[in-house]
Parts: C-alpha cells; sequence; structure tokens
C-alpha cells in the first residue's frame, strides 16, 4: 500500500492484505443519516480489517432534472463530514466540481473527488493537486483505461503524487453503462491505485423521468470481478433505505446487505 494510504488508515487497525473501501450514501442529505452509516460501515470494516473512507459529496453538481436535490448547503454538509472523520476517526472523501472549490473543501475532507464528466478539466485537477490532499479522479465515461495516464501527468506535474484512479464504466448506448474490466490492470499500469465503482457502473443514464436508473442487483457481481482482477479499493455508494434517497438511490447498495458482501469479497481476496 502506498504510503500516503498508510498514512490515511493510520488511525485504523486492518489487514494490510485487504482491499480498501469508500462508501456511504451518495450526498450529505442530513447530519442523522451520515452518522447511521458511518458507525454501521466503519464497525463492519473494522471487523472484517478493511480500511476505511467515509463517502458522501456534499453537493450534487451533476443533476439530469433541474428539480432534482442538490444538497443541504455546501457549508453546513461539510461541516457533517468533518464531524464525522472526527467522531468515528475515518478520513473522508467528497467531490468537487470547480476549481474554487478545491481549497474550501480540503479544509474539512481528506480526499478530494474529481467527478467523471469532468476527468479532463485541467485546472480543476490542478487546483485539486495544489491542496496537497490525495485526489481520486473518477474515469470517464467515454474515456479508456490508457488515457487516464494524462489526468495522472497533470496531478503529479503540479506537484502532488497522491493520486488515485477510480472506474466506473463507459457509455454503451444512451441509457446503459458496461464495465471492461481490462481498465483496472491497464490503469494500475499509471503506478497509482486504482478503485472499482460498484454502483455507478450500474448506472442507467438519460431516462425520459429525467431520474437515474440502475441495477443494484448487480453490484456483488461487479465487485468480485473487480477483486478478481486486481483492484486495490472498492467505491459503494450505500444508503439504509435506498428508495427513499435523494440522488441516486437506484443503484445503491441496501445499507443491510453490505456486510455480507463484503465478507465474500474478503475471502477473495484471499484466495488471490
Amino acid at each position: 500500500m502506498e504510503k500516503y494510504l498508510e498514512h490515511l488508515f493510520a488511525n485504523q487497525q486492518y489487514d494490510k492484505n485487504n482491499f480498501f473501501v469508500l462508501a456511504g450514501p451518495c450526498v450529505v442529505e442530513s447530519e442523522e443519516l451520515v452518522m447511521e452509516v458511518a458507525e454501521k460501515v466503519s464497525t463492519i470494516c473494522k471487523n472484517l480489517g478493511i480500511p476505511y473512507i467515509f463517502k458522501a459529496s456534499y453537493r450534487k453538481a451533476n443533476r439530469t432534472s433541474g428539480s432534482s436535490f442538490t444538497g443541504i448547503g455546501d457549508m453546513e454538509a461539510l461541516s457533517i463530514l468533518k464531524k464525522v472523520g472526527e467522531k468515528y476517526h475515518l478520513p473522508t472523501v467528497s467531490d468537487i466540481h470547480a476549481h474554487e472549490e478545491a481549497a474550501l473543501a480540503a479544509e474539512y475532507v481528506d480526499v478530494l473527488q474529481i467527478p467523471a464528466f469532468l476527468c479532463r478539466q485541467t485546472d480543476l485537477l490542478i487546483a485539486a493537486a495544489a491542496t496537497g490532499k490525495i485526489v481520486n479522479v473518477k474515469k470517464g465515461q467515454f474515456v479508456s483505461g490508457p488515457s487516464m495516464k494524462f489526468a495522472v501527468e497533470k496531478i503529479q506535474k503540479a506537484g502532488n503524487d497522491k493520486v488515485m484512479l477510480t472506474e466506473r464504466g463507459n457509455s454503451f448506448g444512451y441509457q446503459d453503462m458496461i464495465v471492461d474490466f481490462r481498465n483496472i490492470p491497464l490503469m494500475k499500469e499509471h503506478q497509482v491505485p486504482v478503485i472499482m465503482d460498484c454502483t455507478h457502473s450500474l448506472q442507467q443514464p438519460n431516462q425520459t423521468s429525467g431520474v437515474t436508473g440502475g441495477n443494484p442487483q448487480l453490484i456483488e457481481t461487479i465487485a468480485k470481478a473487480a477483486i478478481a482482477t486486481g483492484a486495490d479499493g472498492l467505491f459503494i455508494e450505500t444508503h439504509p433505505n435506498p428508495s427513499i434517497a435523494k440522488s441516486d438511490g437506484a443503484n445503491m447498495l441496501r445499507l443491510d446487505l453490505l456486510q455480507s458482501l463484503l465478507e465474500k469479497l474478503v475471502r477473495i481476496r484471499k484466495a488471490l
């Protein structure tokens, strides 16, 4: 494991041979939800020896419909993320969408995440790099694994070697995604940790309702294949009741299913 990840997980006891997990609700809906998910997921990961980063977006800028939920307010959501990190001794990650957001978000979270649609935005990548935080870049739905070397290079040339890449599938027609698992070993060639987004890769975008659909019944399949093909980490959005989630509920994992899934994945990792 890279030194910057070892430092990130310094407050956790974990099996160094395990994958790590970024998990939480899609967006900060409330402090109550964030605390509930963080407590349950951190307990599961501790028991299984899995290093854990709490994930939630403080704001959702990329919405299909103008009426979709975007957040409870930037400062309130960022404060909640900082509070959950301090309470449960967890590193946290959240998206940023514009270069002017990088420095602000970096005051509250440990990892800055670049959304897939923005993976080629040079000013955004450089601003994230300048904070000195770990930068997790999601591979665009329109980008190949090998071409993500340019995103890595932009961040490294800006003076920051703390980079991770996340595979989240590629566009397949207008309303579906497909995962090419060749991208995991190909992106590992860039000498950075590679994460599999097990939930967004199952989205069904561009629905006529203006709300993205999904296939959450296949989350386990995607996760198993990711571990088998060498993923260093897994990104999983989870919610106690995805049917009432305010964002991306159609492709989230129900929280009570997470433990059994991670138990299976740990066994696969050990077998490898």
